[in-house]
C-alpha cells in the first residue's frame, strides 16, 4: 500500500539521474535570455558601466536560482509553492527602478525593493484569498503595458545614438528573422531555445562585422561572490517604494496565474496556502534582489509551457535548474560575457520578447467581456493613461518628485487607473441590472 502525499503537495514524479539533470539544464535554456535581458536593460537605460551590468547579471542569476529551489522545494510551511515552476527576473520592475534611479539614485532604487519586497512577504497571503480585485482586465492591461513601455529601450539598446541602418540593422534583422524562422520550423528543444540560438549565432556574425568587444571578459575571475550593497547603504524614498509596492502586485498577480495554470496540469491542489507561499517566495526574492542588487523575481511562463509541452512535472528537474542557475551567478567571467553581448544583438532579442509580453496582455484582454462597456472603458482608459509617459514624458516635468515617480511610469499608473475603476466598477457599485429583484 503506498502512501499518498498531503493533498497540496504536486503528484511524485521519479525520474533518473541523468533525466533530472538533463530538464534541469533544459529548463535553464529557456528562461536563461529573458532572465538576463532584464539588468542589460536596467544598465543600459542609466548608463552604467559594462562591469556594472556584469555585477547585475550576476546577482540576476544567483537570486533566480535561489529563489527557483525555494519554489520547487519549499522551506517549511514557509515559503514556496512546491511546484515544477522556475523564478526569474521580471520586466515589470524594470520602467520603475529606471524612473527610481534617475529621479534618487541607485541606492534608493535598492532601498525601495527591500521595502516592497517586505511589504509583499506581509501581504502574499492576503492576497492569494483576494484574486476577484484583480480579473483579467486589470492583469491583461498591466501585462501588455509592461511590453509596450519597454519597446523604446530595446530599440535604443540596437542602434544606441545612431541612425537606423548599417551593420547594426542588418545583424538586429537577420536575429529577429532566425528567432522566426526557429519558433515556426524548429521542433522540440531547437524551437523552445530559439531565442538563445538566435543570440549566438547574432554574436558570431556582428563579431564577424567587427561589433563586439569582449576584452573585458579575460580579467573577470571564474569565482566570486556579489557585494553587498556596492552602491552604499540603502535609502528608502516614499514615492519609490510605493512604485515598487504596486510592482509587487502585477507579478503578484502574474505568478498567480501561472501557478494556477501548473496545478492544473500536474493536479495539484492550488489553496490559498499554496499560492501564499508561493507569492512569498517572489517577496523574498525582492528583499534579496535589494540586498545584493538584482530585480525581483516572478515565475517564468515560458517554464510553465515548457512541463506542459514535455509532460515532465518532476520538482527534482527544477531544483536542479536552480542550482545550476545558482552557479552560474558565481562565475563573474560569466557576467562579463553577457554584459559584452553586442547592443544590435541583445537589443533585437529584446525586441521579440518585450513585444511578445505585450502579446501576452492582450490575450489577456482577448478573454475580457466587453460586452459591459464598463470594461472596454478600463482598458481603454488605463492604457491610455499607461501611454501618456511613453508619448509625452514631458508632461510630467512639473510634479513633485515623489508624484512623478508613481504616476509618471507607463507600469503604475496602468496599473492604479485599471485597479481603481475595477474597484469602482465592479465591487462598490453596481448596474441596475445587477442588483436582486
Amino acid at each position: 500500500m503506498s502512501v499518498l502525499a498531503p493533498a497540496e503537495s504536486p503528484p511524485a514524479a521519479t525520474l533518473a539521474w541523468w533525466r533530472t539533470v538533463l530538464f534541469g539544464m533544459q529548463h535553464v535554456l529557456v528562461m536563461y535570455t529573458g532572465c538576463v535581458a532584464v539588468p542589460l536593460v536596467f544598465g543600459a537605460a542609466l548608463g552604467l558601466d559594462r562591469s556594472i551590468i556584469a555585477a547585475l547579471v550576476n546577482a540576476d542569476l544567483l537570486v533566480a536560482g535561489v529563489i527557483t529551489v525555494v519554489q520547487a522545494a519549499g522551506v517549511g510551511k514557509l515559503l514556496g509553492a512546491r511546484m515544477p515552476v522556475v523564478a526569474g527576473a521580471s520586466f515589470t520592475a524594470v520602467t520603475p527602478m529606471i524612473l527610481i534611479g534617475q529621479e534618487y539614485g541607485l541606492s534608493a532604487v535598492y532601498g525601495s525593493m527591500i521595502a516592497a519586497g517586505i511589504f509583499g512577504v506581509l501581504v502574499a497571503v492576503p492576497f492569494s484569498r483576494l484574486q476577484r480585485f484583480f480579473p483579467p482586465v486589470v492583469r491583461g492591461a498591466a501585462i501588455a503595458m509592461i511590453g509596450l513601455s519597454l519597446i523604446g529601450k530595446a530599440v535604443t539598446m540596437t542602434f544606441g545614438e545612431e541612425p537606423a541602418g548599417g551593420a547594426r540593422l542588418l545583424v538586429a534583422a537577420g536575429v529577429i528573422l532566425l528567432i522566426l524562422a526557429l519558433m515556426r520550423y524548429g521542433r522540440g528543444l531547437l524551437a523552445q531555445s530559439a531565442v538563445l540560438v538566435a543570440l549566438v549565432l547574432g554574436t558570431a556574425a556582428a563579431a564577424a562585422l567587427s561589433l563586439t568587444d569582449f576584452s573585458a571578459v579575460g580579467a573577470a575571475g571564474w569565482l566570486g561572490l556579489p557585494d553587498l550593497f556596492p552602491f552604499g547603504a540603502p535609502t528608502f524614498p516614499i514615492a519609490g517604494i510605493v512604485s515598487l509596492c504596486l510592482v509587487m502586485l502585477v507579478i503578484f498577480t502574474e505568478s498567480t496565474a501561472y501557478l494556477l495554470a501548473t496545478a492544473e496540469h500536474t493536479g495539484q491542489r492550488a489553496t490559498p496556502a499554496v499560492i501564499g507561499r508561493g507569492l512569498a517566495a517572489d517577496g523574498l526574492s525582492a528583499m534579496l534582489a535589494g540586498v545584493l542588487t538584482s530585480f525581483p523575481d516572478t515565475i517564468f511562463a515560458q517554464n510553465v509551457s515548457l512541463v506542459r509541452m514535455t509532460g515532465v512535472a518532476a520538482r527534482g528537474a527544477v531544483v536542479v535548474a536552480g542550482g545550476l542557475l545558482v552557479v552560474l551567478g558565481l562565475v563573474p567571467k560569466m557576467g562579463e560575457v553577457v554584459a559584452s553581448l553586442p547592443g544590435p544583438v541583445i537589443g533585437a532579442v529584446s525586441l521579440v520578447m518585450f513585444a511578445t509580453v505585450a502579446g501576452v496582455g492582450i490575450a489577456t484582454l482577448a478573454t475580457v467581456d466587453y460586452a459591459r462597456t464598463d470594461n472596454l472603458l478600463i482598458v481603454s482608459l488605463a492604457m491610455g493613461a499607461g501611454m501618456i509617459p511613453i508619448v509625452a514624458p514631458e508632461l510630467y516635468d512639473g510634479l513633485p518628485t515623489s508624484l512623478k515617480v508613481i504616476v509618471g511610469g507607463a507600469i503604475t499608473s496602468t496599473v492604479l487607473v485599471a485597479f481603481t475603476l475595477n474597484l469602482v466598477f465592479h465591487h462598490l457599485t453596481r448596474t441596475p441590472e445587477e442588483l436582486p429583484a
